[in-house]
């Protein structure tokens, strides 16, 4: 089976779409882990526990990792999660050309999905687009409000640049491989993707922290009834104050967005 249909059958155990983003910030990680070796690790351990029997999916953000404790933290992360029987989707909007795309692909021998950027073009994602076991997430409407800065401009065709990313996005997708990240905070913009890519399914980013709609997230980022929606601060922070007892809170934190969203889903 590749990706999506591992998600779906996952999505179908757990009655979840939500995805929980593992962003360790250090610098609002409780105290009390810091004497441990690897404190993000000690940190998405007990996210992990607390969240798993709700999420569809589990996505670090590779930002959050990129230094030799940090990836050792990944690892472990990652392992973890598939011990979990939990896929794991690497948030790291990767693309280059060449040798470099090559060796950036390299990482979906640990992951199972990954997030890329398409502004280099196709021959900058084959190495990607080529993994037919992999999940590949094209950004194409991001959630922040700079996204519109390029993604929003015009082309001679009248159409968007993020319509024309979502239409390519549909001709790479020869390996039944490659999904959109369409944010939650575009809701119009979410049901124009979905109109034109009714088969490819979404990561929904921007439920949660950024105050998304949630029903739109439902409504347009499923493809018969696969996508994901993420929360990453508002899940693994909901218990920032709450010392030993974070974890406790974020398990509520998850299981309060599946029921939320599992309120629009058929």
């Amino acid at each position: 089976m590749n990706f999506f249909d591992r998600l779906h059958d996952r999505i179908r155990t757990v009655d979840s779409v939500v995805s929980v983003g593992l962003d360790p910030d250090q610098s609002r990680i409780p105290d009390h882990l810091a004497e441990y070796d690897l404190p993000r690790w000690a940190f998405n351990r007990r996210i992990i526990d607390a969240t798993h029997e709700h999420a569809a999916a589990f996505k670090p953000n590779a930002a959050f990792y990129e230094d030799p404790d940090g990836w050792r933290a990944l690892e472990e992360t990652v392992a973890y999660a598939h011990g979990k029987d939990v896929p794991v989707l690497l948030d790291a909007k990767r693309a280059d050309i060449g040798n470099t795309t090559r060796q950036y692909a390299k990482i979906l021998e640990t992951v199972d999905a990954i997030t890329v950027n398409p502004y280099m073009g196709r021959d900058s994602l084959q190495p990607f687009l080529s993994n037919e076991e992999a999940g590949i997430f094209v950004l194409c409407r991001t959630s922040n409000p700079g996204g519109e800065d390029l993604q929003d401009l015009e082309l001679e065709s009248g159409e968007p640049v993020y319509e024309r990313i979502a239409a390519l996005a549909d001709l790479w997708n020869e390996n039944d491989n490659v999904g959109l990240v369409v944010g939650a905070t575009t809701p119009d913009e979410l049901e124009e993707v979905r109109e034109i890519v009714p088969d490819l399914p979404f990561l929904v980013p921007g439920v949660g922290a950024q105050g998304g709609d949630a029903e739109a997230a439902i409504e347009y980022g499923l493809a018969d009834g696969v996508g994901l929606v993420n929360s990453s601060r508002g899940i693994i922070f909901a218990g920032e104050n709450q010392g030993e007892q974070f974890a406790q809170a974020s398990g509520q934190a998850a299981r309060r967005l599946k029921e939320r969203l599992n309120q629009y889903r058929e």
